[in-house]
């Protein structure tokens, strides 16, 4: 699998407390039509720590069966445990998927030696290629670049996702490894591409995949101006999506562009605010998206 492009981490739509699989098939759907390049399921937007392993892996078949090979498939297999980690990621690996996400283990807060340790077992056991996936926002502990670097020396490991929030973790990556670099912050992502990163795996896809794309293809070719431009006109929306805990904001927004039926989320998550959906509002009529 090439990692390049973007890849949207996909929302998981809920009704009546369980998975709206049929809302689920438009929104990928809604996504492969817009041009993105690949799709994740149950990353941190999907909401897995509120899915149980069977919600999972039907999750991960409808967007297969969606999808039906025209675009890759990366599943979010991590935990914070290296050994249900490593089971959960070989029955995955036996649906189809294309590749694995894992998310650093969180709220242990495991050492260097502990991610490098993780990591490896799972991408021993992997038969599928694993991607990295840093988010200290969410976990709790930052990966270094050190460690991602040589962590990029096994054979199957072949990108991070990185949401550290910095754009000079790029050109570090860049000078220690071939490995491929994702952007996990939608407002730093053509930044980030411009120094040399391959792509990014977006929130903000959901809502506006075909801009999106269209931004980092832009990035990619080096036309600076022209993904600049596209850039400014998001940034609206990237900051907004994130006014209150994703992935809150982009299901009410898919719920207002109809993609989806409901913006129902999984407690301890609740619905965006009266006065967030708003200001949600007014950037999507602004943009022309409602």
């Amino acid at each position: 699998m090439v990692l390049k492009g973007t890849v949207t981490a996909l929302v998981t739509p809920f009704k009546d407390g369980l998975v709206d699989h049929e809302s689920l098939r438009k929104l990928v759907e809604f996504q492969i039509s817009s041009g993105v390049q690949s799709l994740l399921a149950c990353g941190c937007t999907g909401e897995p720590a509120t899915l149980s392993d069977l919600e999972k892996l039907e999750v991960i078949q409808t967007i297969l069966e969606a999808s039906n090979g025209r675009v890759p498939v990366i599943a979010g297999t991590g935990t914070n445990a290296t050994a249900s980690t490593v089971s959960f990621t070989e029955a995955v690996c036996s649906t189809g998927v294309d590749s694995i996400l894992i998310i650093t283990p969180y709220y242990n807060k495991p050492t260097a030696q502990g991610q490098i340790a993780h990591y490896t077992a799972v991408a021993d056991a992997s038969r599928k290629p694993v991607i990295i996936y840093n988010v200290p926002g969410r976990t709790g502990t930052d990966m270094s670049i050190d460690t991602i670097a040589r962590l990029g020396e096994h054979p199957n490991i072949i990108g991070v996702k990185d949401a550290a929030g910095s754009v000079e973790r790029v050109t570090q990556l860049r000078s220690m490894s071939s490995m491929a670099y994702m952007s996990g912050d939608d407002h730093l992502c053509l930044s980030q591409v411009l120094m040399g990163g391959s792509g990014v795996i977006s929130v903000t896809s959901n809502v506006a995949p075909s801009l999106v794309s269209r931004m980092i293809q832009l990035g990619l070719n080096g036309k600076v101006i022209e993904s600049r431009e596209l850039h400014e006109a998001l940034y609206p929306l990237f900051k907004v999506l994130f006014i209150e805990s994703n992935p809150s904001p982009a299901k009410k927004a898919l719920q207002l562009m109809g993609v989806i039926a409901s913006d129902m989320l999984r407690e301890p998550l609740v619905p965006l605010r009266e006065e967030s959906i708003h200001i949600l509002r007014g950037v999507l009529e602004l943009m022309e998206l409602v």
